[in-house]
């Protein structure tokens, strides 16, 4: 399974905080069907990072699509595939 990192940065903060409780109930749902690694903001309030597990790229833009972040227009976002490196062993809450 691939890695991939969606940066997704500040567009409209009204917006943003307006429907982050969407936003954090979509990425809750996402983890629950392990496609959501992990994912935070940052504080400088230029936005947060996503890291998502798929098999490609199309299969991460269209869930990324349906984040209410990026439906309501609150943040924009760019994915770039991710080579992470880690002996991390990840526990997923299934």
């Amino acid at each position: 399974m691939k890695k991939f990192a969606v940066f997704l940065s500040m567009k409209d903060e009204e917006k943003s905080a307006t429907h982050r409780q969407a936003h954090l109930d979509f990425l809750d749902e996402m983890r629950k069907l392990n496609r959501v690694l992990l994912f935070g903001r940052f504080p400088d309030g230029s936005g947060g990072l996503v890291v998502y597990e798929a098999e490609t790229r199309a299969e991460v833009e269209a869930w990324v699509k349906e984040d209410p972040y990026i439906t309501l227009g609150a943040r924009d976002y760019s994915i770039h595939e991710w080579d992470m490196q880690t002996d991390h062993d990840f526990v997923r809450k299934d």
